[in-house]
């Protein structure tokens, strides 16, 4: 297995340890694949959840240019909720698991086909 199949097998355990759902291995493979080199970067890789600018981008450029999603309240609401449900005081909140959770919870997975 190469670097990216260990980090994926990695996300898959967070989804099911700290989220409590069994991932579609195929779809968090996608969303991992979409993320680029920033999974191999230690910081790039995580999202920090209590800065509102990395929630910004989080929102601008992935809700919004990768997935199409319009501008609103729900948006951010919906970042703090996977933020919550990864919990607030895991430090490492993987990129890939929080774009996953956010592509299920708007049920975006077409975007990935």
């Amino acid at each position: 297995m190469g670097k990216r199949d260990d980090l994926i097998a990695q996300y898959a355990d967070d989804l099911r340890k700290k989220c409590g759902m069994e991932p579609d291995m195929a779809l968090l493979t996608k969303v991992t694949i979409g993320c680029g080199p920033s999974i191999y970067d230690a910081d790039a890789s995580t999202v920090a959840g209590s800065q509102p600018s990395e929630l910004e981008t989080v929102k601008n450029n992935f809700l919004m240019k990768k997935l199409g999603l319009p501008d609103s309240p729900d948006l951010m609401n919906a970042i703090n909720s996977v933020i919550e449900t990864y919990g607030k005081s895991e430090r490492n909140k993987y990129r890939a698991v929080v774009y996953y959770m956010l592509t299920k919870h708007f049920g975006k997975e077409s975007v990935y086909k």
